[in-house]
């Protein structure tokens, strides 16, 4: 046996995965299996899953929708037509209901199962209501912060011994057996539960479902977009004669008529009795006068031309408009006589010539203006969101029909209806009336300067009204004027169809029967007739043979008269010897003509006066078409000559060009009558190809030899050889009829395959030559009508002919069959005779014989059929059913020719195995079509052969199933070698013999369907190039394959896994005699129930499939690309919903054991692990536990980073034993599987997890290895955050459409990029846009994207509803409740095997860490209580493993308990108050010091309390007193400091500050002041104040260090918090001084992590980080210096290498910009603000915060707080006068200070960061004047400057700091002139000596300075204050140093000046000589002041010391300055 593998990825395959490399299983022998296994077997439920039901198959029998009363098909013509079946035959499968194929699981079902939901409780939510209740309250005066003891404020507000405690949980105290209290909780948690946990989860993407087929639409007519046309009124200005009205559609761009003719009468009763002589009999069809017109090509060319016709009269056209266009019926007495007259004129001209018509006036309505002036309708779309109830089939077409339509705007289907008045009609021109002359009218009608309307019009009223037609309009008539249902009553006035004649060809089949004929005479010329003939009339008639009383009445009435007529006349142009025609006649002609049928045309003059003995008309020439010709119908234009003289007899069979003798002509026998006649007929093809081949077949059924067609005789000779090539020229018909034609066509094929004739006693063999034919005509359709396919390229039209119209051929009709339960007794279909003759020897040389073949079957399908062994001796040939065999029927026909029947999948099959060349490349293209063709065949003929009760294997011959094998053989070859080729063809190929073998599934022996998949399998398989696009196509194959409706029986769910038939010592040795369906299964085979193992995939052998596919796609070292993890997981998705959704499994038992079918996917899963998306990483923000009791399993931490946390944890115990629960976030590759992926994957997982059999799991996992169960711990920990509520915040944040779709955009990207997916392919995948793999993940065909993305944003909407976001909310809590508590369920199941194990101390860690990490999430009230009842057993029965191995699993549990305690839900409250007290029951009963617990859990609440911002106090307090005493005090106290925490919760400043008290309440109990600096490190963090954050850490170092060195005196480890001084003078704070210090040596005390080197090390290293965030770096250096002894000490030089490395790098980055903070003072004015009152702060914001920003923040958040009118601004920064402040409201002072720096410091702060770091002092100024004033003349302008030392430097551990010292300095007048100066020569210097020099900010500067607007500034200071000596001693020096100032000044503006000359071009030197000469200018002006010396300044002073003493304080601050 040929074995074809191959291996994928490396060859050190682990062994879960190593079934997926194996070459593909032989399955197991399905029928054998299951007759030796009868369901009896098996009790109830169970037995469904053993066999097929006996009803699987039925055929039902489908009346043939008709969409008229009477049948189309007139009753004396329905035996000659084939159109008129009744009924078609559909086979179905009854439960095909239930396979993904035609039932998808979309949303809309999705939302329908999950209405019923109950909504589970969640504290995030519950939280939310309670936040918003609280900010509806008024808002909690502040308290006094120094009323209560250590620091802690509110103890009043609780009053603990009189709150009300919960309700107390019945027996949770009692003590129980660890059995009985796990069966207690094994039973509640089974209660409640949600049975399909998919049904919870987004439905499958319908992107990826491959195996969707719709059912076909029912073929019916072609209906394009729809108008009624109403006509309500027609007046004149005067009323004399009865006007006839008509309308049709024009299409000018095609030059086109596109409708046919409606005709209308709009006249009172009054004229229509004039005319009632000549139409007694009025039809009720005649007097309609609306009409609906059918667009299929809208197009902003079409016109509704109105043409309105009168009785004809003597006079050309304009002399009868005449009196229309002058008189009025208001000037009625001036022309009273003259109407009189006209009107008794009319009367007569009605009674003699009523009968003719004259062509009288015309308009036109463009139908854009109409669509587009009255604006689109506000109906909903077709495509809009609430009609999208139909298939996806129905939207693309309608889509398909939108594109095709053109332009955009000219939609003719949701427009607001009009009602139009056309008051001008253009009267008609007599010799313009032709069509071509209407088009160029229309043409010019468009033009702004329209000749038309240049013209005198005819003024009359027409009213119409147009509107898009109703779907179902009543009282409607068809063209060939039937009813339409509905019709309720026949005497309503009708409403009428009109039959469009579409712009271009529209490609639909008949459905209904049409037989219409329309004649247009056009024009005729009797100029050179003698003799009077000029008013020329034409009279129409349809002849059925040469006497005139065979005219036959089929021509159609106008309006006002009988239905049909047998003539009808033209309109007459008065006195017109050559005139034009735009008559139309329309004529329902019989369905079966012969060659007598004719037109005859008859010329009449018509004398219109009166005179004697002159005939009304007088005929003046015949002429005629003769109808058939060649058994065709003659259609098109004519030009006929005309006799003069009555035809002779015989004369109809020949045509008038034929020169007869003895007969005269008009004009010499040229043509002078030119008319064209068309056909709208679904019986006549008028094609000559389809014709000839039609009629060919017709004699041959007929056996009408010989006969003529054309010039040729057909005889029994030649007509082989005629059809042939009748059928081989089909391919040049015009496509348009073929599809028109295409079921007569299908049919007669399919007959010529089914039935060869028999011709002279011959069979012959046309079975080729059809199929060819077939082959062909079905490639042409696809490839010309490429929009009308669905995703698997298959063409509507002619998957709806098999669905609905295909039948096998039947030759007589016998009674149908009593068999099948399916058949009504009214089907037509009977079963013939003949039916079971197989393949006869035939006596034609097309006969193909398959010895010599040239695609003999491979030696796959030998093995294919030798495995059923079947002797192949038995051939055919001599077969029971040869002809000639005993079962052979024959039948006698009247020419004794005996006619043979095959069968049509026989025949089928053989011609395409056998086919070459071209035909097989179409039959390959269209393989689906005649895979279609070939299954209904074979459920047709096993239903009319009664077959389908014998055994799978008798029902099909042997040579059939041969020919099966090697055709699927011959297809998977071409699949496999042309892929990288011909990916559309392959694509679409491979997923045709998917659908192909699923069919067969239903149909034919299993077993050999699964082996024909094997074989597809390794021909597939044996490829090695480019293998991600093979496994995509496997993955379409396995997935469409899978979808069948029996899957779940087909895998042999019951069935034990028995060894494979050669012994092997890996599998249990079970015989397969021992019961097949035994629920007991040995343990030893449990093992290779959970593994791809051999037994497993023969057993289940299409989700043995399945799941290798999914692990080959999975592998790490795989080419595991996008796309296809996504398939592979999105096919299993789909798969298990479709279980979940599925009535027929329903009871956990059946899903137990469906559940098996799916157990190797949970170790596929656990390998995958490290590829799957950390969801861990972005979970919402959740209570962090404090730094001081890290998890590891929170990756999340708020403060402390992993690897930190990593090497803090490993203090005592090496890190890798103390936890071998690894995290998946550790050591993790990068995500190979997006998010959406892996909670797919994850989600199935659960489902596995969640339907088997727990007994079964059990021993699963007690045969894992310790780092497997951690890995499976780990899975879980990982589901848990992958399915954690959100909320419903988060919901409605969240657009999850759209972030899904750009994750996989990105993926998408990613792999183009890399290039993994072939770029040809890619390419070829988008330009068709059809396959699944395209990036635009469409199914949809590119041609009608442009619509469905427009229906796709309305389905993906993101602004929900409120209801649909409650809903959403609903299902995604039940989703996370439920798999958690499957994930709960697991664990219980781990817990429970390995307390057997000795494995139990490395496991239960892992398990703890998973149960803790679930109760930290959002979690439902539901789950907690499960979870807190499986956390007690487990406390319960390993206490050693909390509180003897390491305390941070007990402080993690206390944490995570007392979160719960405060919850709002009051069942979770009490179950995590009973949980903290038995496990401080149980740790005291193990005799454990108590001490250590209290600090825990007082840690714990204190970190908890810091960091949540979720915790609620009020609910703290109930529970505790009556579960525990000791620690109640302890914790209320620190709950009690919380208070102000929630009030405060939104005033970042506040609540930093609150924290910074309650830390400083804790500075003697070092582990809760540590606990704090680290809670508010994290809000720091949090807040992006990076600088806070790092002092907090340097803070929480120093505290470590100072107690570190109480411990031990360490040479190399910090002397304590003095080491840290560099740092921070702030740092001196932590030093352990007090009294009441702890002993550190104490219990308890100094316990935690970070009292350790290694706790130290991590905090600063921390801190390190901060700062760096900060862009502080020089201070990094300083937290590094302590760092380095402890490294050195330690030997760590990597570490050292890395700590210098840093330095390097940091010391690098110091050069580059950097900003730091802005600082504001606030000061605080008003009672209302409590302890603030009064207070002024200084502010520290972040780097180019404006003063604006600062107030607005902070007057909104107290306006908020207080209310808007209480709030008040100060805008000043003057002191403020506390006694005029309004008590009532709150005043905030807000002024921007500068860090302010005496001269001494400035020597040491040198650099930008000296100047910005550890600063206390701070300055503002403010201007003033004596009189009150802020500004005034610089003699009086006063300055205050205010300097503010603040009690803390900046940056502090808070980001505001109180103002502990204001000093204030007021400079005078001169000495505020002095600064000013000092600050304009300050800007000169820099501005000349910046380098690079910049001469643009020079010359701004010297302009300030020296140009002429300005030279009053300096100038004016000079002549101020320098003009005159002061009279006050103390003024000299500030005198004399303003003098100093302008000298100096000059000076700089010389430098400036001469600096600029050197930088500026020559077209700047006029520009610098102005700059010179106004420097002169101001120069000269100073001269004089600045040389004035004071006299007394410069005598000699004895001392110096009285300088000093002269001055006061503020002088000497202003010299200073």
């Amino acid at each position: 046996r040929k074995q074809v593998s191959r291996e994928y990825g490396s060859p050190q395959l682990s062994k879960k995965r190593a079934g997926a490399h194996q070459p593909v299983t032989d399955p197991v022998d399905y029928e054998e299996y299951v007759s030796s296994h009868p369901p009896g077997a098996e009790p109830g439920l169970l037995r469904q899953l053993l066999e097929f039901p006996s009803d699987d198959l039925e055929l039902l029998l489908q009346e043939r929708e008709c969409a008229t009363i009477e049948p189309p098909v007139p009753e004396e013509e329905t035996s000659c037509l084939e159109s008129g079946k009744k009924h078609a035959a559909l086979w179905s499968l009854r439960y095909l209901r239930y396979s993904t194929t035609q039932t998808p699981h979309n949303s809309e079902r999705q939302r329908e199962k999950q209405k019923g939901l109950i909504k589970q409780t969640f504290e995030l939510d519950e939280a939310a209501i309670d936040r918003q209740d609280e900010q509806d309250d008024s808002k909690r005066h502040s308290v006094s912060l120094d009323d209560t003891p250590r620091g802690s404020w509110a103890s009043s507000i609780f009053d603990l011994k009189n709150s009300t405690p919960d309700a107390l949980l019945p027996s949770v105290l009692e003590r129980t057996a660890a059995e009985d209290m796990d069966c207690r909780n094994a039973e509640n948690r089974q209660q409640c539960r949600h049975a399909d946990l998919l049904g919870l989860y987004p439905a499958p993407d319908e992107d990826e479902a491959v195996e969707r087929c719709a059912i076909p639409e029912v073929p019916k007519e072609h209906s394009g977009q729809r108008i009624m046309v109403k006509c309500l009124s027609l007046k004149f200005e005067i009323e004399i004669e009865p006007i006839f009205g008509s309308l049709a559609l024009y299409d000018v761009r095609e030059k086109k008529k596109i409708s046919e003719d409606f005709h209308f009468d709009l006249n009172s009763d009054q004229m229509k009795s004039l005319l009632r002589p000549h139409s007694p009999h009025v039809a009720i069809s005649t007097l309609a006068r609306s009409t609906i017109f059918s667009i299929t090509y809208p197009s902003p060319d079409i016109f509704l031309v109105i043409k309105l016709e009168k009785v004809l009269q003597q006079g050309d056209i304009g002399e009868c408009c005449e009196p229309y266009m002058v008189m009025k019926e208001s000037d009625s007495t001036k022309h009273k006589e003259k109407l009189e007259k006209l009107r008794a004129q009319a009367e007569q001209i009605c009674t003699r010539l009523g009968r003719f018509r004259m062509p009288f006036a015309w308009t036109a309505i463009h139908l854009l203006n109409i669509v587009s002036s009255v604006g689109g309708l506000d109906r909903s779309d077709s495509d809009s969101d609430t009609e999208r109830k139909g298939t996806w089939n129905e939207r693309k077409k309608k889509g398909f029909e939108r594109m095709s339509v053109g332009e955009d705007m000219c939609n003719f289907t949701n427009f607001r209806p009009a009602t139009l008045t056309v008051t001008n009609f253009f009267k008609q021109e007599g010799d313009r009336l032709s069509d071509e002359d209407l088009y160029k009218f229309l043409a010019d009608m468009r033009r702004p300067s329209s000749v038309l309307r240049r013209l005198r019009p005819v003024t009359a009223q027409l009213k119409i009204d147009i509107s898009p037609a109703p779907e179902a309009p009543h009282y409607c008539l068809s063209p060939e004027l039937l009813h339409v249902k509905p019709y309720p009553d026949p005497r309503v006035r009708p409403t009428k169809e009109v039959l469009e004649f579409p712009a271009r060809y529209v490609y639909t089949p008949h459905t209904t029967y049409r037989n219409l004929l329309y004649v247009y005479p056009q024009s005729v010329n009797f100029s050179s007739r003698q003799g009077s003939v000029r008013n020329i009339a034409v009279k129409v008639q349809f002849m059925g043979g040469e006497d005139p009383s065979q005219a036959m009445p089929i021509i159609f009435g106008k309006s006002s008269c009988a239905e049909f007529y047998k003539e009808a006349y033209t309109p007459v142009i008065y006195h017109n010897k050559s005139p034009e025609f735009y008559e139309e006649v329309k004529m329902k002609i019989p369905a079966n003509l012969t060659d007598n049928h004719h037109l005859l045309f008859t010329f009449y003059h018509i004398s219109c006066q009166a005179k004697q003995n002159t005939p009304l008309e007088t005929p003046v020439g015949y002429t005629w078409i003769p109808l058939m010709q060649h058994g065709r119908l003659r259609t098109g234009s004519f030009s006929l000559p005309v006799s003069v003289e009555k035809p002779p007899p015989s004369y109809s069979v020949l045509t008038p060009d034929v020169q007869l003798p003895g007969m005269k002509w008009v004009d010499n026998h040229k043509g002078v009558f030119n008319v064209e006649v068309k056909a709208a007929s679904s019986v006549h093809t008028q094609d000559p190809h389809l014709d000839k081949f039609f009629t060919l077949v017709y004699v041959l059924e007929e056996y009408s030899f010989p006969f003529r067609l054309k010039d040729v005789i057909i005889t029994e000779a030649n007509v082989e050889a005629e059809l042939k090539a009748s059928m081989a020229a089909l391919k040049g018909a015009l496509l348009d009829t073929c599809v028109r034609f295409l079921h007569q066509l299908m049919s007669k094929l399919i007959l010529l395959i089914v039935h060869p004739p028999v011709i002279a006693g011959q069979i012959v063999n046309l079975g080729r030559a059809a199929f060819e034919a077939m082959a062909l005509l079905v490639n042409q359709i696809h490839k010309n009508l490429e929009g009308n396919q669905d995703h698997h390229g298959r063409n509507s039209l002619l998957s709806s002919y098999i669905h609905y119209c295909f039948h096998l051929p039947t030759t007589e009709p016998v009674s149908p069959p009593a068999g099948p339960p399916g058949l009504c007794q009214s089907w037509a279909m009977a079963r013939p005779s003949s039916l079971l003759l197989s393949r006869s020897k035939s006596l034609s040389n097309s006969n193909p014989d398959l010895a010599s073949t040239p695609a003999t079957p491979d030696e796959e399908v030998q093995r294919i059929i030798g495995s059923k062994g079947i002797d192949r001796s038995h051939s055919w040939v001599n077969s029971a059913y040869a002809p000639g065999g005993s079962r052979t029927v024959l039948r006698r026909n009247p020419n004794s020719s005996c006619e043979l029947k095959q069968l049509l999948h026989e025949e089928l099959v053989l011609q395409w195995v056998v086919s070459t060349s071209t035909v097989r490349e179409a039959s390959l293209q269209q393989a689906w079509f005649f895979f279609q063709l070939m299954v209904k065949s074979m459920s047709h003929h096993l239903f009319l052969s009664s077959r389908l009760d014998m055994p799978r294997r008798q029902r099909f011959p042997d040579r059939f199933v041969d020919d099966i094998a090697a055709l699927v053989c011959a297809i998977s070859a071409d699949i496999a070698s042309r892929y990288h080729k011909d990916v559309e063809l392959v694509d679409r190929l491979n997923s045709s013999l998917a659908f192909f073998l699923n069919d067969l599934l239903s149909l034919m022996d299993r077993g050999f369907v699964f082996n024909l998949i094997r074989s597809y399998y390794k021909q597939v398989r044996a490829q090695t190039q480019n293998p991600s696009s093979l496994t995509a196509l496997r993955m379409d194959f396995i997935r469409i394959v899978c979808s069948h409706e029996h899957y779940v029986t087909l895998n042999l769910p019951c069935a034990t896994l028995s060894p494979p038939a050669s012994p092997s010592p890996s599998t249990s040795s079970t015989t397969s005699q021992s019961s097949a369906f035994s629920c007991h299964v040995q343990d030893q085979g449990v093992v290779s129930m959970f593994e791809l193992s051999v037994p497993f995939r023969q057993q289940h052998f299409l989700s043995g499939l399945l799941l290798a596919e999914l692990s080959l796609i999975l592998e790490p070292d795989g080419e595991g690309v996008f796309f296809l993890h996504k398939k592979a997981i999105s096919a299993l998705h789909s798969l298990l919903c479709s279980h979940d959704a599925d009535p027929r499994y329903t009871d956990p038992q059946v899903r137990s054991h469906i559940a098996q079918l799916y157990l190797p996917l949970i170790p596929i899963v656990m390998e995958t692990l490290a590829q799957l998306h950390d969801f861990t990483d972005t979970s919402p923000q959740r209570v962090r536990q404090a730094s001081a009791l890290v998890d590891d399993s929170d990756p999340d931490n708020g403060t402390i980073s992993q690897s930190v946390a990593m090497a803090i944890a490993g203090s005592p115990l090496p890190h890798s034993k103390a936890n071998p629960f690894t995290l998946p976030s550790a050591g993790r590759q990068c995500s190979a599987l997006s998010t959406e992926c892996s909670r797919m994957l994850l989600v199935c997982f659960l489902w596995v997890l969640k339907n088997t059999d727990a007994g079964l799991l059990e021993r699963w996992v007690s045969d894992l290895s310790v780092p497997q169960i951690n890995r499976l711990l780990d899975l879980l920990h990982l589901c848990l955050s992958c399915f954690e509520y959100k909320g419903k915040k988060a919901l409605q944040r969240i657009n999850s459409l759209t972030f899904k779709k750009s994750q996989d955009m990105k993926a998408r990207l990613e792999e183009a990029i890399l290039g993994t997916i072939g770029a040809r392919q890619e390419m070829v995948r988008r330009c068709r846009g059809t396959t699944d793999r395209s990036p635009y993940g469409g199914q949809e065909n590119v041609r009608w994207r442009k619509n469905v993305t427009h229906w796709r944003q309305n389905a993906d909407r993101v602004d929900k509803t409120k209801a649909e976001l409650e809903q959403e909310s609903v299902v995604d809590g039940n989703l996370a409740t439920e798999a958690a508590l499957i994930a709960l369920d697991t664990l219980e199941i781990i817990v429970k095997t390995v307390v057997m194990s000795e494995l139990k101390e490395s496991v239960l860690g892992g398990v703890l860490r998973v149960l803790l990490y679930s109760m930290a999430g959002n979690q439902s009230a539901l789950f907690l209580q499960h979870c807190f009842s499986t956390q007690r057993a487990l406390v319960y029965k390993f206490p050693e493993m909390l509180f003897e191995e390491d305390t941070e699993l007990c402080a993690d549990l206390c944490l995570r308990l007392l979160r719960h305690c405060s919850s709002s839900v009051s069942s979770v409250r009490s179950h995590a108050s009973a949980s903290l007290y038995l496990l401080m029951r149980q740790n005291f009963e193990i005799g454990n010091n108590f001490a250590r617990v209290k600090m825990q859990v007082t840690m714990s609440l204190s970190s908890l309390v810091g960091t949540s911002t979720k915790f609620n106090e009020e609910h703290l307090d109930s529970p505790f007193p009556e579960q525990v005493q000791d620690l109640v005090f302890n914790l209320h106290m620190i709950l009690t400091d919380t208070v102000k925490m929630k009030e405060h919760q939104q005033d970042p400043e506040m609540l930093i500050d609150l924290m910074y008290r309650i830390a400083k309440g804790y500075q003697n109990s070092p582990d809760l002041r540590l606990t704090w600096l680290q809670n508010m490190a994290g809000k720091h963090s949090e807040r992006g104040n990076h600088a806070e954050a790092a002092h907090c850490l340097v803070h929480s170092a120093a505290l470590v260090a100072e107690y570190l060195n109480m411990l031990e005196d360490c040479r190399y480890l910090p002397i304590g918090c003095v080491s840290f001084q560099s740092i921070s003078s702030n740092v001196l704070e932590e030093s352990a001084v007090s009294d009441d210090i702890l002993s550190p040596e104490e219990e308890g005390i100094c316990s935690g992590k970070y009292f350790s080197e290694s706790g130290l090390v991590g905090l600063l290293e921390q801190a390190a980080a901060s700062f760096n965030m900060a862009a502080m770096y020089e201070a990094i250096n300083g937290v590094f210096c302590p760092i380095c002894p402890i490294h050195e000490a330690n030997r760590d030089f990597k570490k050292l290498a890395s700590v210098h490395g840093k330095l390097f790098n940091k010391f690098n980055n110091v050069y580059n910009q950097r900003m730091f903070g802005t600082y504001f003072r606030v000061g605080f004015y008003g009672c209302r603000f409590g302890d603030l009152d009064e207070q002024e702060f200084v502010y520290k914001e972040p780097s180019i915060t404006k003063l604006a920003e600062i107030s607005h923040r902070l007057e909104e958040f107290y306006s908020e707080r207080f209310g808007d009118e209480v709030v008040v601004i100060i805008k000043d920064s003057n002191p403020v006068d506390k006694n005029k402040l309004d008590p009532n409201k709150v005043y905030l002072q807000i002024t921007y200070v500068e860090p302010f720096f005496d001269t001494y410091e400035l020597k040491e702060r040198i650099t930008y960061f000296d100047k910005n770091y550890n600063l206390r002092t701070f300055m503002y100024c403010t201007p003033f004047t004596l009189d009150g004033r802020a500004h005034g003349d610089l003699h009086e302008q006063y300055k205050r400057k205010a300097i503010l030392t603040t009690s803390h430097a900046f940056p502090y551990i808070k980001t505001r700091v109180n103002v502990i010292h204001k000093e204030e300095i007021i400079l005078m007048p001169m000495e505020v002139a002095i600064e000013d100066m000092q600050k304009k020569t300050q800007e000169l210097a820099f501005a000349t000596h910046q380098d690079p020099a910049d001469s643009k900010m020079l010359q701004m500067v010297l302009q300030g300075c020296v140009g002429t607007t300005v030279n009053q500034g300096p100038l004016e200071v000079a002549q101020v204050f320098l003009s005159e000596i002061p009279e006050d001693s103390k003024l000299f020096r500030h005198h004399n140093k303003l003098r100093l100032c302008f000298k100096d000044f000059t000076k700089r503006c010389e430098d400036a000046l001469r600096k600029n000359k050197s930088l500026i071009g020559p077209d700047q030197k006029e520009y610098h000589r102005e700059l010179e000469r106004n420097y002169t200018k101001l120069r000269e002006a100073l001269f004089p002041l600045i040389n004035r010396k004071i006299p007394q300044l410069y005598r000699p002073l004895p001392l110096p010391t009285t300088l000093t003493q002269s001055f006061s304080l503020f002088t000497l601050r202003g010299y200073l300055l």
